[in-house]
């Protein structure tokens, strides 16, 4: 297996759908389309020349862990000090702490590279943007100017602490507490699983956000606190001082991503510093945690194009029977298995979910930008609100879509996909935890309809239907999109009614919330692509009415939503059946029963 960064799509989609100089120039960031693509270029040779090779060794060799100290695999540390000494690290980071401040809409192109390359070498550099970016916006000054600039250069890294063994997504049974101290510190105690990247040996030093409870707190989620504690206390000057009463008890041995360290972490005592105001933590966190699911949104989509480019190069390559119309090779012994239909179907649904869930990302990282850096105040809230209700759906779609796109390719390569020797069955194994890290699946499906749906009355969908309806609106008046324009609005309207029924069904049974979450945002997530597919397609058709010297692409594009639409989106309704099948099917039946 090889990775080779798709750039012309990525060009495509942050130049030609989202407008990327534009969107620089709103933010006022000095970034220009050459540097972007210089940026990327560069980017992509990184990923696939330095990352990429890693990732193979990297699952055989796994973590290893040795009185209290992990080892991660060979040629980790070198990569790793590559992409610090060349400024990866700093890419999104806060430039009063000498960040760069690169947009989320090209800094996730970058992120998505380095997840289709090595998911387990990506792991310990992700959680450390969000950590930065939780301590920029609730930390003390003392805290941001201790630790920050060398979290930033990446020459520190950060995690996150949250799970206990009594406690994963319910934070609320949390018992890990933090005793406040005469000079403003906490002492911190308690144990934390599933930490990724709470011990390894790239870095110095290592930055832990950990969710705690005061004494005084009240119960539940509303007393939980968020603190700084590090492996290393730093200095007034910023360099490493006393380690820390903090260790790593053990690595977990995993299905997937073993070059990653997921630990288990002890606290006994250690020195921290409150991020925040005391009982807010779950708030400080959830800076983190919006931008930790965007990001393994972006891993889904890393695996499913390195699958896909696995796929599509064995299928023209390996020969097997002939076409049904006749040789397509009649000097080879057989035909390279790309001719075959179902092959094709295959290959098509991996390119469309990919590309699609490309143009999603981008979508939703324009969004996060726009609600940091706009500089109209009630444009941020506008899109904050517009990305509250895509993180979720960006989250588990891509993540589903990269675990069906592996699966797909191992398919394709047949029995050779299921063996070690071709890589694809690692991919699979890999993208596996992707839908049930950072909150399962089923919880990001819960949060779009009980924080975001009913939050608000539907408005935020109503204001997302509205711009795409817009969308097919223009494009229904050009005949060559008039049939893709009407399908798409077609299911919009539907959309629309869904999320009516959603909301009256939840009022009259909260158990309905539950019984139609993981429907109504697949079928949301298959709508959104269709829309997107249909902005792609228009942008096509232009530039082939232009005369474009690049026809081939651009008519690939318009192959490819004509086969979303016609063999990929018809997955909605039955998401839509199923929703509207109400929950008493999936709650009639008594706990005993189960058993025969």
């Amino acid at each position: 297996m090889s990775y080779r960064a798709p750039l012309r799509d990525m060009r495509f989609v942050l130049h030609e759908l989202f407008d990327v100089g534009g969107h620089c120039e709103l933010l006022g960031n000095g970034l220009d389309r050459e540097t972007i693509d210089g940026v990327l270029e560069e980017a992509a040779r990184y990923a696939g020349e330095v990352v990429a090779p890693l990732n193979r060794n990297s699952d055989e060799q796994g973590c290893q862990f040795r009185d209290g100290e992990v080892t991660t695999p060979d040629g980790f540390r070198d990569a790793y000090r590559q992409y610090v000494d060349n400024g990866w690290a700093s890419m999104t980071g806060p430039v009063e702490f000498d960040g760069q401040g690169f947009p989320q809409l090209v800094a996730a192109c970058f992120h998505e590279m380095l997840m289709g390359a090595s998911l387990s070498f990506r792991a310990y550099s992700g959680l450390t943007e969000g950590a930065v970016l939780a301590l920029h916006t609730h930390g003390s000054e003392e805290l941001k100017r201790l630790y920050l600039p060398r979290m930033v250069s990446g020459e520190w890294t950060g995690t996150m602490c949250l799970t206990e063994p009594q406690a994963g997504t319910d934070l609320a049974l949390l018992r890990t507490r933090a005793e406040p101290q005469a000079d403003g510190s906490y002492k911190v105690s308690g144990s934390k699983i599933f930490i990724s990247g709470g011990e390894q040996d790239l870095t110095d030093n290592i930055v832990h956000l950990v969710l705690a409870r005061l004494p005084d707190a009240p119960a539940g989620v509303k007393g939980i606190s968020l603190l700084l504690v590090p492996k290393f206390i730093a200095r007034e000057d910023g360099s490493l001082g006393e380690r820390n009463a903090l260790s790593c008890g053990a690595i977990e041995h995993k299905m997937g991503i073993k070059g990653a360290s997921t630990c288990v972490m002890n606290f006994d005592g250690a020195t921290g510093w409150l991020v925040g105001a005391p009982n807010q933590g779950l708030a400080c966190m959830f800076t983190m945690m919006n931008d930790a699911r965007f990001q393994v949104g972006l891993q889904g989509l890393g695996i499913a194009e390195a699958a896909f480019q696995g796929a599509l190069g064995y299928a023209r390559e390996r020969l097997q029977s002939r076409a049904l119309t006749g040789p397509a090779a009649p000097d080879r012994p057989a035909d390279p298995i790309i001719v075959h239909p179902d092959v094709r179907r295959m290959l098509l649904t991996q390119k469309t979910l990919s590309e699609g869930g490309r143009m999603l990302a981008a979508y939703c990282a324009r969004q996060l930008d726009l609600e940091h850096g706009h500089p109209d105040a009630e444009a941020r809230k506008a899109a904050g609100k517009r990305a509250a209700l895509l993180i979720p759906i960006v989250k588990a779609f891509l993540t589903d879509l990269g675990q069906e796109v592996a699966s797909l390719g191992v398919q394709v390569y047949g029995g050779h996909g299921y063996i070690r020797e071709w890589g694809m069955e690692q991919l699979m194994r890999d993208s596996r935890i992707t839908q049930i890290y950072e909150g399962t699946n089923g919880i990001q499906a819960l949060d779009l309809i009980r924080r975001k749906l009913l939050g608000d009355g539907g408005a935020e969908l109503g204001a997302l239907l509205a711009e795409f309806s817009d969308l097919a609106d223009h494009a229904a008046r050009r005949p060559a999109l008039a049939w893709l324009a009407q399908a798409v609005q077609t299911r919009l309207g539907e959309w629309r009614e869904l999320g009516t029924e959603v909301i009256a069904a939840s009022q009259r049974d909260p158990q309905e919330i539950g019984a139609m979450s993981m429907d109504f945002l697949q079928y949301s997530a298959y709508v959104l692509l269709a829309g997107l597919w249909l902005q792609a397609a228009a942008r096509a058709q232009d530039a082939l009415e232009a005369g474009s010297g690049e026809a081939a692409f651009y008519q690939a594009k318009l192959h490819s939503a004509d086969f979303y639409v016609r063999r990929v989106l018809p997955r909605a309704s039955a998401h839509r059946e199923a929703l509207l099948g109400g929950a008493g099917c999936l709650m009639a039946m008594d706990e005993e029963s189960f058993a025969f």
